[in-house]
């Protein structure tokens, strides 16, 4: 269309003499109707223009930028959807507790696949709690954490919170103070404790609690996973504070009821955290939408 535009209608074609033309008078001789011919062809024959030569018109000069305008338009229209049909890529470092099940996150993980098959995940289990998960987020090693983080969030790192569960006192059922009522906080001191490392959130809560009730306990046994942890209390090896979906989901198990553990129930946070400093890729946003679709119901 553009081309057309350009181009423009021919110009006329200049008129040509027919031979009929150059046909008057009859010769006297043969030369002399030569050059009469000769004569006559430079008098009155035109040269043939070729059919090459044009000139835009005045309407064509008038409809050229709207033509390019419309041309241009329809360009980046197509540019615009081939755009939107590329392919997503790019790196997304996640982190994660290996044994917290707030967010199904191999249902997370293969959604994100199905939908953008070029997108690399990277996933990094907690081997330092949630405190090594924030210092990571920080660093710039992760791009988003599913982590528990104290009330008072660490600067620099946006947090949202998923869900937040009791952590509930546990005994073995046949250990002695399963067969009591109600027990102090204080009678807990002299038993062994079994709980996560320090830097994870539910042994923060925990750790606090005690402190602020002036009661020293000892922690016997460290492990990074709640099923390990219940497992150990039900075979009488502590007592734990766990998480109430673990209780329900183990035998075995009974809850204490401690008279002065907390004015109210102990409670673990569990957050989606990304940096508040750095803007998020393309490809974590695609993540990031997806998690709402995933978080368990505790």
């Amino acid at each position: 269309m553009l081309q057309r535009l350009e181009r423009g209608p021919l110009t006329g074609r200049h008129d040509q003499l027919g031979k009929a033309g150059l046909r008057q008078g009859a010769p006297t001789s043969l030369e002399q109707d030569r050059a009469r011919r000769r004569d006559r062809a430079g008098k009155y024959a035109s040269p043939r223009p070729s059919t090459s030569q044009q000139h835009t018109t005045g309407a064509g000069a008038a409809l050229l930028p709207e033509a390019r305008a419309t041309l241009n338009a329809a360009q980046a229209a197509q540019d615009a959807v081939r755009a939107a049909q590329d392919t997503l890529r790019g790196t997304v470092n996640v982190g994660a507790m290996a044994s917290v099940e707030v967010v199904d996150l191999p249902a997370l993980l293969g959604q994100l696949h199905a939908r953008h098959p070029a997108i690399d995940v990277r996933l990094r289990l907690a081997t330092a709690g949630s405190a090594g998960l924030a210092h990571a987020l920080l660093s710039g090693d992760l791009d988003v954490a599913f982590l528990s983080l104290p009330e008072r969030k660490p600067a620099g790192i946006d947090a949202r919170e998923l869900a937040t569960v009791p952590l509930v006192p546990v005994v073995s059922a046949v250990h002695p103070l399963a067969q009591q009522g109600k027990v102090a906080l204080a009678d807990l001191a002299a038993e062994p404790f079994v709980d996560f490392p320090p830097g994870y959130g539910n042994r923060e809560v925990v750790d606090r609690a005690f402190a602020a009730a002036g009661v020293v306990r000892r922690v016997a046994l460290e492990v990074p996973d709640i099923d390990m942890g219940a497992a150990l209390v039900r075979h009488g090896l502590g007592i734990a504070f766990l998480p109430a979906f673990a209780v329900a989901r183990t035998p075995g198990l009974h809850v204490l009821d401690v008279l002065d553990v907390l004015d109210t129930t102990l409670r673990w946070s569990m957050h989606l955290g990304t940096s508040s400093t750095r803007r998020p890729s393309s490809a974590l946003r695609a993540l990031l939408d997806l998690v709402d679709l995933h978080v368990i119901a505790l």
